[in-house]
């Protein structure tokens, strides 16, 4: 039982350290690089959502909501926004734990697709209870659908060097 609560917590302290270092880069040096493509990736997305899949819900949460508390503190919204968000996220990416075989290319181009339709989705809902604090994501307008792509488009990628760190994010016991 201590075993699994020190892996547990070994995840969450990796897992939210890779997330801020991702959520930093993208507000700092991706942000002035992509300005021309009117959205940014969301490389912490990224790292959730693999982290939710490999760890299951109750890492994907935790790690959702402290990484979001760390988006939070650095991004001009409303504080617990992002931690909300992406608790939600994490928790639904973590249901699928063991349901599918972690391909290389299209598993976690369909994931972080879904991941990011989903994270706008609930910030679209939660605008219409916050109209005022909450800022809206449009799915018609081309700043949605370039962070999806850019999303889709570097899945593979994240998901590979995340893979090669695996030892960070699953317990001996978990390896593949």
């Amino acid at each position: 039982m201590l075993y699994r609560v020190i892996q547990m917590i070994k995840k969450l302290v990796w897992g939210v350290i890779f997330m801020t270092i991702a959520a930093l880069l993208q507000s700092t040096l991706l942000s002035p690089l992509l300005i021309n493509f009117f959205a940014v990736p969301d490389l912490a997305l990224l790292i959730l959502v693999y982290m939710a899949y490999v760890n299951g819900t109750m890492v994907g949460q935790l790690s959702g909501f402290i990484s979001g508390l760390f988006i939070d503190i650095l991004s001009p919204a409303p504080l617990g926004l992002n931690a909300f968000v992406r608790t939600l996220t994490g928790a639904l990416a973590g249901i699928f734990k063991g349901t599918f075989f972690l391909d290389i290319i299209f598993l976690p181009m369909a994931l972080c697709a879904a991941a990011t339709i989903f994270k706008a989705l609930i910030i679209y809902l939660l605008h219409f209870i916050f109209r005022d604090s909450v800022p809206i994501y449009y799915f018609f307008e081309l700043k949605f659908w370039v962070e999806m792509g850019l999303n889709t488009l570097l899945a593979p990628f994240i998901f590979g060097l995340l893979r090669l760190g695996a030892p960070l994010f699953m317990g001996q016991r978990e390896k593949s």
